[in-house]
């Protein structure tokens, strides 16, 4: 699997405006925001879908994703 463009942002590769982060998830703005404040919530560890995530992991991005 080839690094994708937010693999990229989690390291530091491309810049972002971080919003909000911890050891396994990143929250930074979007570059063609819908809405003004248009925020991006990601896994940091590299996945191809969202469904891909365990139970655990799943919850626990809702979990970092509800107080922003």
């Amino acid at each position: 699997m080839s690094s994708s463009i937010f693999s990229k942002i989690v390291k530091g590769e491309i810049p972002c405006h971080k919003i909000h982060e911890d050891e396994n998830h990143l929250a930074f703005l979007d570059v063609m925001p819908l809405v003004p404040g248009h925020v991006l919530c990601i896994p940091k560890k590299e996945t191809d879908y969202m469904f891909d995530l365990s139970e655990d992991e799943l919850a626990d991005l809702w979990k970092f994703t509800l107080p922003i």
